[in-house]
């Protein structure tokens, strides 16, 4: 992280708003992680020392929360709701479809940093069931042929 980042120097008016207060530790991760799209090492310790907390809540807190990615995101992601209505409606079956077809696990990225999978609690809309969302587009009574084709659609794949 280089003190010239535009997105550093966000984060520290917005800690600096809050006074470095530890009680604002939520908000200013749900910031930082708006502003990078993922926690790495250094950022945490950032937000550690600024607050002075310790790097161990830091990353308790970052890591606790499916929300927060700690690991840098592939460039197209596809996340799968695990809630109860989806897993009863067969996305566990969409899920390794997609990792059979791409060569990805669930948290993580394909090699070429092209894609990732993701598993996320509830989205919500369990009338659509199984949900799977790629690129911030949910797809609503998904089936592992329509994944993979817009998955595919969207990698040029």
């Amino acid at each position: 992280m280089s003190k010239e980042d535009r997105r550093l120097l966000i984060l520290e008016r917005e800690i600096k708003v809050r006074m470095y207060q530890k009680s604002a530790l939520l908000e200013i991760l749900h910031l930082a992680h708006e502003l990078y799209g993922y926690f790495d090492k250094d950022l945490l310790n950032y937000i550690s020392e600024r607050l002075s907390l310790p790097p161990s809540h830091v990353y308790g807190v970052a890591s606790f929360y499916h929300l927060f990615k700690l690991k840098k995101p592939g460039e197209h992601v596809v996340s799968a709701c695990m809630g109860t209505a989806c897993y009863v409606s067969g996305v566990e079956e969409i899920i390794s479809a997609v990792e059979r077809e791409f060569n990805v696990k669930r948290g993580g990225s394909t090699a070429d940093g092209k894609l990732s999978l993701f598993i996320t609690r509830c989205i919500g809309a369990c009338a659509m069931a199984p949900n799977m969302i790629v690129d911030n587009e949910v797809i609503g009574k998904a089936t592992s042929e329509t994944v993979l084709k817009r998955i595919k659609d969207i990698i040029g794949g």
